[in-house]
């Protein structure tokens, strides 16, 4: 039943745009009447608050009116599918093959939106009462950094909410996670890397391609973006990797154990290592850069104008968009090209370990996921629970799914898709969460 709920919610193109005037409301009012047929009891007995533009804020009240909520995140919207990726199965199909439901949004995030409903659903059948309030907040554009999680936060301030924790998507069960080590990891996001995107210009006189000058706009530009490829930011290791470094070494090979076991006394021999071992773990050691967009001229005869280039920055907890922005001005050393910034976000700030409410999710992992090691780690792109440090200092980003390599590769590319079996230890890690939420 409940692998047909996502199902029917996967076929839904739910698409946010960046500009939210073109964004197509209709699937979004298809989803949420469609969710409200998929969940008869929770729409039943908990009381709905609409978030601009099209999300859903649910309230579950709870014995305990006095204790602080939890906050359980999704979101309803999805990436765009390109229509040259070659998919295997269709892509807002949400067939069943293999053992495994195939379509955008099944592992974002979709799944565990579905997962998370379904738990509830399961314990009001049951006539099931939390020990204290549950939001279960699912806001509409967080692929677009829009506005509906802002929204929920700011509604719940007005209304004096205080969680006690949130948990958001984020990390997942996942396999071959790092070198080495052959237990999956659990990983939870305790903290995530601020997002940014900076936007080089270079204008010109222009003119036609017969009689070009040297360093014409789209050569200049060409020449900073190789400077700041070529500058890579410091490494630095953050506190919750070095967590997770203590809590993987039992598991890593014998090599390793000793670089693992010491790394908060060799941080730089251990971010040498992990940038050694690829793109993956490399994104852990530092703030990372890439250019993403490229325009200039209309036509291929004309020089431009004005070339211009979006280089997407991804800021390691410890740097800020001011260090950013200083050290690509530095590294670019051309006055003739200017950048400008948008989309600035800091790092989100550090959520505790040796907590009770991370000591919840953990025993959870335990229970649901035997065989995984639970460890805090660094989120490296961008969810709306950032939002909600500005209301709550336990911030939690875990998606309770096993997912492989080739799975999580799949994630805004092609071929994603969610086990079932995975799925539903997905529903019921939710349901053991809820149901041990203490007063």
């Amino acid at each position: 039943m409940a692998v047909a709920k996502l199902q029917r919610l996967v076929r839904i193109r739910t698409v946010a745009q960046v500009d939210a005037q073109l964004t197509d409301p209709a699937p979004f009012e298809e989803f949420n009447q469609a969710f409200t047929e998929c969940f008869p009891l929770l729409t039943q007995h908990l009381t709905l608050t609409e978030i601009a533009p099209h999300g859903m804020l649910w309230h579950w009240q709870g014995k305990d009116r006095a204790a602080d909520p939890v906050v359980l995140m999704a979101h309803i919207d999805v990436v765009p599918v390109q229509e040259e990726d070659p998919w295997s199965h269709d892509a807002w199909g949400g067939e069943v093959i293999d053992g495994a439901v195939w379509g955008r949004g099944t592992l974002d995030d979709k799944g565990s939106l579905v997962a998370i409903a379904e738990a509830v659903e399961l314990l009001l059948a049951e006539g099931f009462v939390p020990a204290r309030d549950i939001y279960l907040s699912f806001s509409s554009d967080e692929e677009v950094s829009g506005t509906a999680a802002p929204n929920a936060v700011a509604h719940l301030k007005q209304q004096g909410v205080a969680p006690w924790f949130v948990l958001d998507e984020g990390g997942a069960v996942a396999a071959d996670a790092f070198p080495g080590v052959s237990a999956p990891l659990a990983v939870v996001g305790t903290t995530e890397k601020g997002t940014t995107t900076l936007e080089l210009t270079v204008k010109g006189r222009g003119g036609h391609a017969s009689m070009p000058r040297k360093m014409e706009p789209a050569a200049r530009l060409a020449r900073a973006i190789l400077r700041v490829d070529d500058s890579p930011f410091p490494t630095r290791i953050p506190d919750p990797t070095l967590e997770l470094f203590r809590r993987i070494t039992p598991h890593a090979p014998w090599a390793l154990k000793p670089l693992l076991a010491n790394a908060a006394k060799m941080r730089a021999v251990v971010a040498r290592a992990l940038q050694a071992a690829g793109p993956e773990t490399n994104a852990m050691t530092r703030t990372t850069a890439v250019t993403t967009t490229l325009r200039g001229a209309p036509a291929h005869n004309v020089i431009p104008t004005s070339a211009s280039a979006a280089v997407n920055i991804r800021i390691l907890v410890g740097d800020t968009v001011a260090s950013v922005l200083s050290h690509v001005t530095k590294a670019v050393n051309d006055d003739q090209v200017s950048i400008s910034v948008h989309d600035a976000n800091e790092p989100s700030p550090v959520s505790p370990v040796d907590d009770s409410a991370f000591r919840l999710l953990e025993q959870c992992v335990e229970q649901v996921f035997p065989d995984a090691v639970a460890t805090p780690y660094v989120v490296m792109g961008a969810t709306d629970a950032r939002h909600f440090h500005a209301i709550c200092p336990r911030v939690y980003r875990f998606t309770p799914f096993r997912m492989s390599k080739p799975q999580r590769a799949s994630l805004h590319s092609y071929d994603e898709h969610l086990g079932v079996e995975d799925f539903t230890a997905g529903i019921r890690w939710y349901r053991h969460l809820i149901e041990r939420i203490p007063s």
